[in-house]
């Protein structure tokens, strides 16, 4: 017993020690385990987001439901948390640049504009002649062979063979032996000679002869060079007949094409430099001289008057001359601007998204502007901006995107509230099966980027004029009535539409393009997979809108660069009306083809 009387008491001991190690631990085991359950359950049950589009917030780990990236949990500074008005688009600096948004601050400056035209070398007008005959008779001789020959002033141009003329010297010779008793009778005979432009050289020689000469020659009355030539050698003339007509080109005009927007900018006495294509390297300089003040129904331009002098002969009618007129709007000193990549536009509204000042956060807010005149790459803002506030200028586009999603105020949706996030409003989400396509009636995103199209890769542009090549290819099917053929044709086109390279896209021109080419697949396969002529030519509505809706803002680089017409019939589609893109400028309707084969009109050029 007394052996194991010390192993009873050091057992008895531990115990002791265990219980009261709980007592005064405060059950540090329990705490240790409900911190750790409280750690697991808050890591559970927190906020995730997407990198690209902030404004996603889920309770829970998945996929962005706008771009499919995975979401990654949000992290919050309780202390240096900045307070984020309701209205704000808030952006992760790993959205900005992915979506490769740039801003710009709201500045004054001076409303200059830099005016591009485009015009041709045409005849001062004032020194346009028409070399006549003075007297009727037939062409005996001409000394002037051929359009552009060079003529002086009293140089010989034709021989003429006159009756009139003949009985008009044997006046004179009566005249002439009866000067001393009648001198009146003498005077008044050789000013008859004079009236048919013979100069007293000529009627002097006549006297001396005192013969009758019976054909004459008939000296010009101008210097320049020959237009045109009215006579051929044996045709009789009449007094006042045209022989040619004569342009002196000492000085010359410029005839530019301004659009109507311009007009307002350009003033006479502005000076233009431009350039003419057959001399490459050749500055030239003119003042404005005259401003048509009509503008042209069918160009919607009016022509502007340039004045050259032109004595070296170096231009020449019909060049093409490309000019650059340097505006200044003077009513409009230190105006507010901004570029124009930073305005959407929507029906009447021009939208701006104005960044928010934080210090950590980076935010923007949808703002309503009223602009002014155009400055050419700005716009002078009338309200709504105030200096030195910052617009975003590019991926405008992906920031009104993100505030449809989250039911912000945007460009399609100014009054705000939730929308769908399985797609862009008017983007068609659907799959490329074939369904019958419906005409989406929603106003086009898309149409409202301001986009430049020179900046546009020149490789797109290529790619996209071959998806032009065949389209205009089914579209002529469907002119012929041929539902076969426009199924064949239907087929090239989405395979054009595949070999589109859309990296060579970025920012806003990246989203048009998005935005067009679910649309424009699924209407060739609609007509791909129809041999109805009726659901064929419903679908190519679409088609043509959509494709037209990308040439005209990306830009296009057509087969040999020629002309693409936009054409329009205002029967199409129940008499609500349908376009179509065309290589001639002759109206052959794919909407109802030999039926109404030449209805419709053409309501662009590119």
């Amino acid at each position: 017993m007394k052996k194991y009387k010390k192993y009873i008491i050091g057992a008895g001991i531990l115990v002791l020690g265990i219980i009261l190690g709980n007592v005064f631990s405060g059950g540090g085991s329990d705490a240790q385990s409900q911190e750790e359950h409280n750690y697991v359950q808050e890591k559970e049950t927190g906020v995730w987001t997407c990198s690209m589009h902030p404004q996603i917030k889920m309770n829970k780990p998945g996929n962005c439901p706008i771009c499919g990236m995975e979401l990654i949990p949000l992290e919050v500074s309780g202390s240096s948390e900045e307070t984020i008005a309701s209205n704000e688009i808030v952006m992760t600096q790993e959205a900005i640049q992915l979506a490769n948004i740039q801003t710009s601050v709201v500045s004054k400056a001076n409303a200059n504009k830099e005016i591009r035209l485009l015009g041709r070398v045409k005849p001062d007008e004032r020194r346009l002649y028409s070399q006549v005959s003075h007297l009727p008779g037939r062409i005996e001789r001409l000394y002037i062979n051929f359009t552009g020959e060079k003529v002086a002033r009293g140089q010989r141009i034709v021989r003429i063979y006159s009756p009139d003329l003949i009985s008009a010297q044997k006046e004179l010779f009566e005249a002439i032996k009866s000067r001393d008793i009648y001198p009146q009778l003498y005077t008044a005979t050789r000013n008859k000679l004079k009236l048919w432009k013979l100069s007293d050289k000529q009627i002097d020689a006549i006297e001396k002869s005192e013969k009758v000469h019976e054909q004459l020659d008939i000296y010009s009355d101008y210097s320049g060079y020959v237009m045109k030539r009215n006579v051929e050698l044996g045709n009789y003339v009449e007094a006042g007949s045209n022989l040619f007509e004569i342009a002196n080109l000492n000085s010359v005009w410029v005839m530019f094409e301004a659009y109507e927007s311009d007009i307002p900018w350009i003033r006479v006495g502005d000076k233009v430099d431009f350039t003419v294509q057959a001399l490459p390297g050749t500055e030239f300089k003119g003042k404005v001289t005259y401003v048509d003040p009509f503008v042209s129904s069918d160009t919607r331009v009016a022509k502007v008057r340039v004045e050259v002098n032109n004595s070296a002969k170096k231009l020449l009618p019909e060049m093409y001359a490309t000019g650059i007129l340097k505006a200044i709007l003077k009513n409009a000193k230190n105006a507010l601007v901004i570029p124009k990549s930073a305005v959407l536009w929507t029906g009447k509204r021009a939208v701006v998204y104005v960044q928010v000042p934080h210090e950590k956060t980076i935010s923007f807010v949808y703002r309503e502007i009223i602009l002014g005149e155009d400055l050419g790459d700005f716009y002078i803002v009338k309200n709504g901006l105030e200096e030195d506030e910052i617009v975003a200028t590019n991926g405008v586009f992906r920031i009104d995107a993100s505030a449809q999603l989250i039911g912000q105020k945007s460009m399609m949706n100014p009054e705000g509230g939730k929308v769908s996030t399985g797609g862009h409003a008017g983007m068609d989400m659907g799959d490329d099966s074939g369904a019958e396509v419906k005409n989406d009636k929603s106003e086009d995103m898309g149409t409202m980027v301001m986009i430049d199209k020179s900046k546009i890769d020149a490789t797109f542009k290529k790619q996209l004029g071959k998806v032009v090549a065949e389209y205009i290819r089914l579209k002529n099917a469907l002119v012929d009535d041929n539902t076969n053929r426009a199924q064949k044709e239907a087929q090239n086109v989405k395979k054009a539409l595949g070999g589109v390279d859309m990296s060579l896209l970025l920012g806003d021109a990246h989203n048009v393009w998005m935005n067009s080419l679910k649309p424009l697949k699924k209407a060739s396969t609609s007509i791909q997979n129809s041999q109805e002529i009726g659901m064929q030519r419903e679908a190519f509505l679409i088609l043509g809108k959509k494709l037209s809706d990308a040439v005209e803002i990306l830009g296009v680089e057509t087969e040999n660069k020629q002309p693409l017409y936009l054409e329009f019939c205002p029967m199409a589609d129940k008499n609500k009306g349908g376009f179509w893109l065309s290589y001639e400028k002759e109206i052959k309707n794919p909407f109802f083809g030999k039926a109404m084969l030449s209805c419709g009109e053409v309501k662009a050029t590119y």
